[in-house]
């Protein structure tokens, strides 16, 4: 490990800041955590603000491995790069890592719409569907209360099928995500690029790997699992996080593929 450079030890400090804050205001989350763009509750700085915001207390792993990762991999690329360059690259992937966890979700939910299209449903009414607070309209026995929804599924003939699929694209509107995960993924990328050969270890194999297997394993088991349900690293949102780290990954490589391919270019950013 190199010694922690200015930026990285800045990052650092804003994510524990943001950590420790959270736990202590109750708003935190629903204000700075990410959103659907269509959802009430989505603010326009929320791309920015959730990738500084981690899993609440007692979740310590979640912030743990992030911020090690950054520190880890971080500094080595802050010190070839500088500051400026550093800073604009991370945030670039975690913003990348949002908007395709964004677009995932946005296909998710209209692939369950058009599945609920004989139901002949208004625009007002999916608002209504999409954004209703169902953990207070069923009752102990699971009966469904008396309610805008009770009133708009009744009228729709909604099956018990429907419901379900219904229920999976409330799951992806309501959601939140949230972690600086899609951000470690692209400095992980870019790590693997400037230094592939650098030998990386896991505690659960006692053999050094090359970061150039080593990251595309991790990415590939991470979406491998995230298919399943489920997620290799980190905790953000519900359901497809994994997309956000695909999302992050994704966007380090294709700013790691321009700026190799112009690095002899005069004219290249530095």
């Amino acid at each position: 490990m190199m010694r922690m450079t200015d930026t990285v030890k800045q990052l650092l400090i804003i994510n524990i800041i943001f950590f420790i804050g959270s736990q202590f205001v109750a708003k935190a989350y629903p204000v700075l955590s990410l959103y659907y763009p269509e959802s009430p509750n989505f603010r326009v700085w929320q791309p920015l603000t959730s990738m500084f915001m981690h899993a609440p207390m007692p979740n310590l792993m979640h912030i743990v491995f992030n911020m090690f990762a950054l520190v880890s991999f971080g500094a080595a690329l802050e010190h070839f790069w500088g500051a400026k360059k550093f800073i604009f690259f991370y945030i670039s992937c975690g913003l990348g890592a949002a908007a395709l966890h964004t677009a995932v979700n946005y296909f998710q939910i209209q692939y369950a719409l058009e599945q609920l299209s004989t139901l002949n449903l208004s625009k007002s009414d999916i608002h209504i569907l999409l954004s209703a607070d169902y953990g207070s309209i069923f009752d102990e026995k699971g009966q469904m209360l008396a309610s805008k929804v009770k009133t708009i599924l009744d009228n729709a003939k909604c099956t018990q099928e429907q419901f379900n699929i219904l229920a999976s694209a409330v799951q992806n509107f309501q959601s939140t995500s949230l972690g600086a995960s899609g951000a470690i993924y692209g400095l992980l990328t870019a790590f693997a690029f400037m230094f592939p050969t650098a030998e990386l270890g896991i505690m659960f194999i006692p053999i050094p790997i090359k970061a150039k297997y080593f990251v595309p394993g991790i990415i590939a088991v991470d979406l491998f699992l995230g298919f399943r349900g489920s997620s290799l690293f980190g905790a953000g949102g519900t359901g497809i996080a994994h997309f956000a780290h695909i999302g992050g990954a994704l966007t380090g490589f294709i700013m790691m593929w321009y700026w190799k391919r112009n690095q002899f270019n005069k004219n290249r950013w530095n």
